[in-house]
């Protein structure tokens, strides 16, 4: 039996990249799964049929999880189509560069907004169904190596990471009693889009590939196997950790 037959999965952010690279690695495992973005586009609509294809209860749910009444929006619309949730997956996250005496209010609420408040609430929401149905269940965070590592111009990304590090490890002792898992993802450079202008820059693609023990980028479904490895019941026993998918950048980088 597939891990997750008879069980159903939210991903946030899940149009395209690592997001809909989790989606698919649930649905081949099994899973109902729900995706979701700001809003339906043709990639969804791609994914979506491609998730309905492999035999399992797929949705879309639009929403943007900057606020909190969003997340809430999202997980009862997300119970509404698909009956349950067992495992969330906060993958929705943007980053924003600019020197830091340049960066502005509105960019560093997109970015707090994005990567701090909608997990927080997109979680709580997640927890009180959970409660409700008196089920136990998985959170796995999207974070980032830069959770650890500085990242010059990047300034509110990496405490927008830093947070998430500090979120999941209290909240892995708050939820345990209720049966709920925490635990944090962090990739380093994937070759997803939002890294294409680095693909196809060698200048810039080279240094960066030197700097990784084993001298590339990661894919996305290598990150999608430790996410759903940790929303298993495998990971039964794992909760509060952050675990690196970064070729061994973050040690490299440590020890220069």
């Amino acid at each position: 039996m597939a891990r997750f037959t008879g069980r159903s999965v939210l991903v946030t952010g899940s149009s395209q990249g690592i997001g809909a690279a989790c989606a698919r690695r649930f649905a081949k495992e099994g899973a109902n799964v729900v995706i979701n973005g700001r809003k339906e586009s043709e990639e969804t609509k791609a994914l979506l049929a491609e998730l309905q294809a492999m035999g399992q209860r797929c949705v879309f749910v639009a929403a943007d999880v900057g606020t909190a009444a969003a997340a809430a929006t999202l997980v009862a619309q997300a119970v509404e189509a698909i009956g349950v949730l067992d495992v969330l997956v906060n993958n929705a996250g943007v980053e924003r560069s600019s020197d830091f005496w340049d960066t502005t209010e509105e960019d560093y609420d997109l970015v707090m907004d994005t990567n701090v408040k909608g997990p927080f609430f997109v979680t709580q929401a997640f927890v009180k169904h959970c409660r409700a149905a008196a089920r136990k269940g998985a959170v796995v965070n999207m974070s980032s190596v830069h959770e650890e590592l500085a990242f010059p111009h990047f300034a509110s990304y990496c405490a927008s990471k830093g947070a998430m590090r500090m979120l999941t490890r209290d909240l892995a002792n708050e939820l345990a009693p209720l049966g709920i898992r925490i635990n944090n993802v962090a990739p380093g450079a994937i070759a997803t889009p939002i890294n294409r202008h680095l693909m196809d820059t060698p200048e810039l693609l080279r240094p960066l590939q030197a700097k990784i023990p084993l001298g590339r980028l990661g894919q996305a479904d290598e990150v999608a196997a430790l996410v759903a490895f940790l929303a298993s019941e495998e990971a039964a026993y794992v909760t509060g950790s952050t675990y690196f998918v970064d070729g061994g950048l973050s040690v490299s980088y440590s020890e220069q």
